[in-house]
């Protein structure tokens, strides 16, 4: 009986996808790899992304959220992601939160808010996990 040899593992590349902008063919990429299932745009100038307006979009929305709740009341970061990327589908919010919790580090330095873990006031740049928002 002659020797058997597996043949070789062939390596398909994911389908180009179309920009929902601009109308552009773009292509899987190396980087691209975790969110691929999800991209919508070829880049961050089509996807409206620009971190300045969310910045100051995502403060506002933190500060409007902790004005609605009572005194001494917390509220998420993901919250202030879903008010400003909306919660039609959770990839719209999903990649705002880093930002939220930027918008946050900012509002802690300047004082007007405060960052806990386990209902215990704690820095806000080496805070690591789950953290709540609340005003002094």
């Amino acid at each position: 009986m002659p020797d058997r040899r597996r043949k070789p593992e062939r390596i398909t590349l994911p389908k180009d996808k179309i920009c929902k902008a601009c109308g552009q063919a773009f292509s899987w990429t190396e980087k691209r790899t975790r969110d691929w299932d999800i991209a919508k745009y070829c880049g961050r100038r089509c996807s409206g992304y620009l971190p300045e307006a969310k910045a100051e979009a995502l403060e506002a929305a933190i500060l409007e959220l902790l004005g609605e709740r009572e005194k001494g009341k917390t509220i998420c970061p993901s919250e202030a992601a879903k008010r400003v990327g909306g919660t039609a589908a959770r990839h719209d919010w999903e990649s705002l939160m880093e930002p939220a919790r930027e918008a946050a580090r900012k509002l802690t330095k300047a004082g007007r808010i405060v960052v806990t873990q386990k209902d215990k006031v704690v820095d806000s740049v080496k805070a690591k996990g789950p953290i709540r928002l609340r005003l002094p």
